[in-house]
């Protein structure tokens, strides 16, 4: 990859993980107090909702610079997250370690479950699983994406 592209890769990336940040900033606003407050809840679960997809796009970004393709399909969440923890042996390295991947797609789970309950009310412990995974990864995440710039030459701001 040019140097060029590389120095917008980075940078589209550091947006993205700007946007994570913020999210993680309102997820810690609103996790306090929804056991018994359902607005609350609702909003917690919504940014779980949104840093998923942050997460999301972020590899969005790494697909259409590497592999060239971003197909959308029966199973195609599941499906790219998993290409996300997989080296492209003369492509690009690993962005996710399998730690990480676990975590995300049991993210990637409540997100859908999260998407598709219009009627039904929020499950508080589901919810609570959803939150403890996105605080796990909140340890990892910036490591992981700055090992895979790493590994392409890119070097930290």
């Amino acid at each position: 990859m040019e140097e060029s592209a590389l120095a917008i890769l980075k940078a589209d990336l550091g947006s993205q993980l700007q946007l994570i940040r913020d999210i993680y900033s309102k997820l810690d606003d609103r996790k306090n107090g929804t056991e018994h407050d359902p607005i609350r809840l609702e909003a917690m679960c919504y940014q779980l909702h949104n840093l998923f997809c942050a997460f999301e796009d972020a590899f969005k970004i790494i697909a259409e610079r590497f592999e060239n393709q971003v197909e959308e399909a029966s199973h195609w969440y599941a499906e790219f997250l998993k290409r996300m923890k997989a080296e492209i042996q003369g492509v690009r390295p690993a962005v996710l370690s399998e730690e990480s991947y676990e975590l995300l797609d049991e993210m990637r789970a409540f997100r859908h479950v999260f998407r598709h309950a219009y009627g039904k009310e929020l499950d508080y412990a589901k919810a609570v699983v959803a939150l403890n995974k996105a605080e796990l990864l909140r340890n990892r995440h910036a490591g992981e994406f700055q090992e895979f710039l790493g590994k392409l030459g890119v070097t930290k701001t």
